[in-house]
């Protein structure tokens, strides 16, 4: 079968499916041809190495890269944004319909919207099946960014959704609530299919990563966060839930691994309510984070209350499973349903300092016999709900669906 991996964003470039889906296509016995752009995400400058021309072709491990031009932008302004991502839609649909050789399958990536356009408009002309992965709900996220705030640019977003979701031949989306939103929009239950996202295995395998100096002594009972602080994560509440924990348990320790737009405001809120239970860490390479989430005994997902974040499985979900670790949710919906599954952590109602407090408590007040078995269960769940082999698997499983 040969599957055209349509996606705006590939590796050297952060991107979720991006090498390592392609690298486990081939793996299970697909012809792999990615259509991607030059890469530039998220700075918005080209990468060392490169040059914007007309077609490029590349083999990275083993995967054929064909790499088409676009306007490298990813700043706040609205007309790079739509520059960039309009940009690559056309030289992608040229190519797809004029240029490219026929596929069984075509695989697009979302977001964009745009790719989504560009493999409709190649779908219509070439008579290829489109599986359409969405990842971000537009146009709900770009209201709840604040991207977009045009009330009538919002809608005309969500119409060329909708055209979008019924010219293609399948869509797969990361939550049941992704699912559940898309069937109120009026498409056929019977299109969609649910396949959670995986993490990089790799690095939370890698046992020889370097664990900052500065990550509390093994005494101490550690709570971790890690990733992106900025307005979505709203960690002013757990700073809050911190100052009580640190009256009842001061033996519990917070630590909060990454950068962001809030880390400034953080560290100056803890330094206000003087909590000693508090710790910050620079970001570190994603080959070390699984050794320093090993060092937890505890991981920490938040973000504020939003219906959008209601149906979403945030990334780092996955990656705290996959290490093997008791998790403390603090998110509703979607996720906190997938821990109870799971049986591998405790949930909290997030923005609800006494609502965390209490449960970061609650997993302190575990026996370690208890915590280990919750981290085995993490673990195990991850492993045969959510990790890559099982992901593709399900997406083989579509592409031939769809084709028979």
């Amino acid at each position: 079968m040969r599957v055209l991996l349509l996606t705006q964003w590939f590796d050297p470039e952060p991107t979720f499916k991006g090498l390592v889906f392609a690298r486990e296509l081939l793996r299970q016995g697909l012809e792999v041809k990615v259509v991607t752009g030059f890469p530039n995400y998220p700075g918005g400058k080209l990468y060392p190495g490169y040059k914007i021309r007309f077609i490029q072709r590349e083999v990275i491990d083993g995967v054929q890269v064909t790499r088409l031009p676009l306007y490298p932008s990813h700043s706040q302004s609205a007309l790079g944004r739509v520059l960039n991502y309009a940009s690559f839609s056309a030289s992608a649909t040229v190519y797809g319909v004029l240029m490219a050789k026929r596929s069984d399958v075509i695989y697009a990536y979302h977001p964009p919207l745009t790719v989504g356009i560009a493999a409709s408009l190649i779908r219509l002309f070439r008579k290829v099946p489109v599986v359409y992965d969405i990842q971000d709900m537009w146009p709900d996220t770009l209201r709840a960014t604040g991207m977009i705030s045009n009330v009538r640019l919002l809608n005309i977003v969500a119409k060329i959704c909708q055209a979008v979701y019924h010219s293609v031949d399948h869509l797969v989306v990361l939550s049941p609530g992704f699912k559940r939103l898309l069937i109120e929009r009026g498409v056929p239950e019977r299109k969609i299919d649910v396949i959670y996202n995986w993490c990089d295995e790799a690095s939370m395998s890698n046992p020889n990563g370097v664990v900052p100096k500065d990550f509390p002594c093994s005494d101490r009972f550690t709570i971790v966060f890690a990733g992106n602080m900025g307005k979505a994560q709203a960690l002013d509440a757990v700073l809050d839930a911190a100052e009580i924990v640190q009256t009842k348990a001061p033996n519990i320790c917070f630590v909060f691994i990454g950068g962001g737009v809030e880390v400034e405001n953080l560290k100056s809120l803890a330094n206000a309510k003087k909590l000693h239970n508090v710790r910050f860490l620079p970001a570190v390479p994603m080959s070390d984070i699984g050794s320093i989430l090993e060092k937890a005994d505890a991981l920490l997902v938040h973000l504020r209350k939003d219906p959008l974040f209601d149906i979403t499985i945030p990334s780092k979900t996955q990656a705290y499973m996959a290490v093997g670790k008791p998790l403390l949710m603090a998110v509703n919906g979607d996720v906190a349903d997938l821990v109870k599954d799971a049986d591998c952590g405790v949930i909290a109602e997030p923005e609800n300092p006494e609502s965390i407090a209490d449960a970061a408590l609650k997993l302190y007040s575990l026996s370690s016999l208890e915590r280990n078995a919750m981290a085995e269960r993490s673990k195990q769940y991850y492993q045969s709900h959510l990790s890559l082999s099982i992901g593709v698997k399900k997406f083989c499983e579509i592409f031939r669906k769809i084709m028979s």
